[in-house]
C-alpha cells in the first residue's frame, strides 16, 4: 500500500509544479508585454496580438499536464482493491 501511496504523491506534486509553472509563465509573459506597452504605448495591438499565442500554448500545457495526471489517477485506482466482491464472484460462493 506503500508504493500506491507514493505513486499518488508524485502524480500530484508533479502536476502542482506544472501548474505553477505555467502560472509563472503566463505570468511573466503578461508583465513583459506590460512593460513594452508601457515603453511604447503606440505597440500595443502588435503586443497583444504577439502575446496571445504563447499564452494560448502555455494554458495548453498546463491542461495537458492536468489531463495526465487524471488518467494516471485514474490508472492507479485500477491498482487499489475494491471492498465490495464482484457479483460473479458472491453467485459462485452460494
Amino acid at each position: 500500500m506503500g508504493s500506491l501511496g507514493l505513486a499518488y504523491l508524485g502524480v500530484f506534486v508533479g502536476a502542482g509544479l506544472v501548474v505553477i509553472g505555467a502560472g509563472m509563465g503566463i505570468g511573466k509573459l503578461s508583465g513583459s508585454a506590460l512593460e513594452g506597452a508601457a515603453r511604447q504605448p503606440e505597440a500595443l495591438s502588435a503586443l497583444q496580438t504577439m502575446m496571445i499565442i504563447p499564452a494560448a500554448m502555455i494554458e495548453g500545457l498546463g491542461l495537458l499536464a492536468l489531463v495526465t495526471v487524471l488518467l494516471a489517477a485514474l490508472t492507479l485506482n485500477k491498482g487499489v482493491p475494491s471492498a465490495n466482491p464482484a457479483p460473479a464472484a458472491a453467485e459462485a460462493t452460494k
